[in-house]
């Protein structure tokens, strides 16, 4: 294990505190008409007003920080190539107590953070039949988020991220591993299977970004999807992502092409990092209960991130414009091609982008595959159970074990 790894532990300044409670005094709002709770508008004004109050009244940061310290938090440095010598990152490091383990590396994307992991981590840890398999989960905050460090380089991309997550697992001693990603965390796992193949035993998706099938490569899939009819499921599939498309990704195009401008937003008014964040919670779920504690929490991540609450929607714009790394170009097109790793597919109605089943299997040797009638974008913390029951089914299909060790 390597020496630059440090137990870490959350403790926001009080001055930050005394801050947001001001800024939350002086928030002034939009003008209210008939449709200011359209949510086809966006955010709803009065979910805002409700929360704000909230956060002025009665949500306890201090509270919510002590119950994630619980969690076995460290953080460590890592070198990337052409960008940062010693890059501070983040990380959740919960090891199983059983014997019959396998390294999991949790990825999680954007508006997410770590939280994402914490409904899942019991249940991936512990097991009560021999035959099923236990993990030791790995989950870090990326560069750029959470209580990770802000990157000093333009062109941080996909590529970056994977050989952070790489150099990661092997400072912890898991030269062999299986990933786990949505969002960006799909392209960040799609592009550690190209870039260190021979470590990922396998991959498993719960966002599925592809292109059709192709007569040139996959004629055998293009026939089954011009002879076989689409099911009900994935019509509707269909359907979520062109309204995803053609209504809720105005959000992209702004921070891929401007992060900046809306960082200043984002930076000074936490009223506005709330409405730009809980949007998302709010349209990409499905129909999942929050609690305004729960909301609070997820958007605290970012306001208090070390990395500065408008560092995370970079990103965007360093994967529209990456930077290649040898034979890689970075960009996503490249990510989406054939790889031999053994791939598990987990696909949610309610998740922003849901294609049919054929178009998934262009991606690699698909061992498990699952289509849900319930469930979002964020689901490992919608239905922690469903997904934890593929990511174990896909670590069966495979024949994965490692079996009397622990590390």
């Amino acid at each position: 294990m390597s020496s630059t790894i440090r137990p870490y532990q959350m403790t926001v300044p009080d001055a930050a505190l005394e801050r947001l409670q001001k800024k939350l005094e002086l928030a002034t709002f939009p003008g209210e008409t008939t449709y200011t709770n359209d949510w086809k508008y966006g955010a709803s004004i009065e979910d805002i007003k409700r929360l704000v109050n909230h956060w002025q009244t009665g949500y306890d940061w201090r509270r919510a920080e002590a119950e994630l310290n619980h969690l076995p938090q460290f953080t460590t440095t890592v070198s990337v190539d052409g960008h940062e010598d010693d890059l501070k990152i983040h990380f959740v490091h919960q090891k199983s107590d059983k014997t019959n383990c396998v390294p999991l590396l949790f990825i999680h994307g954007w508006a997410g953070s770590f939280l994402e992991v914490t409904k899942i981590l019991p249940l991936l840890t512990e097991s009560d039949e021999d035959n099923t398999p236990s993990f030791h989960v790995v989950a870090p905050s990326l560069p750029n988020c959470g209580f990770s460090q802000r990157t000093s380089k333009p062109g941080f991309g996909i590529l970056q991220h994977a050989e952070v997550c790489h150099k990661l697992m092997l400072q912890l001693g898991y030269d062999r591993y299986v990933t786990q990603g949505g969002d960006w965390g799909f392209l960040i796992t799609r592009a550690l299977g190209f870039l260190y193949s021979s470590h990922i035993l396998a991959s498993h998706l719960n966002f599925i970004l592809t292109l059709p099938p192709s007569p040139l490569s996959t004629p055998l899939l293009v026939l089954q999807y011009l002879t076989g009819r689409l099911t009900p499921g994935e019509k509707e599939g269909l359907k979520r992502t062109q309204e995803f498309t053609e209504n809720g990704s105005g959000y992209n195009n702004i921070q891929k092409t401007r992060p900046h401008t809306l960082g200043f937003a984002l930076v000074d008014s936490p009223v506005a990092l709330l409405a730009w964040i809980y949007e998302k919670l709010h349209d990409w779920t499905d129909e999942y209960k929050w609690t305004d504690d729960e909301i609070l929490t997820w958007i605290s991540i970012y306001l208090f991130s070390e990395a500065g609450s408008d560092a995370s929607i970079r990103l965007y714009y360093d994967i529209a414009n990456p930077t290649a790394s040898g034979k890689f170009d970075g960009k996503v097109e490249f990510f989406l091609k054939y790889n031999t790793v053994p791939l598990g597919l987990s696909y949610f109605p309610r998740d922003v982008i849901v294609l049919p089943s054929s178009w998934g299997r262009t991606l690699g040797p698909v061992v498990f595959e699952k289509r849900h009638v319930e469930g979002g974008h964020f689901a490992a913390y919608e239905k922690p159970d469903l997904l934890v029951a593929d990511v174990r089914n896909l670590v069966k299909s495979v024949g994965i074990t490692f079996h009397g060790q622990t590390r």
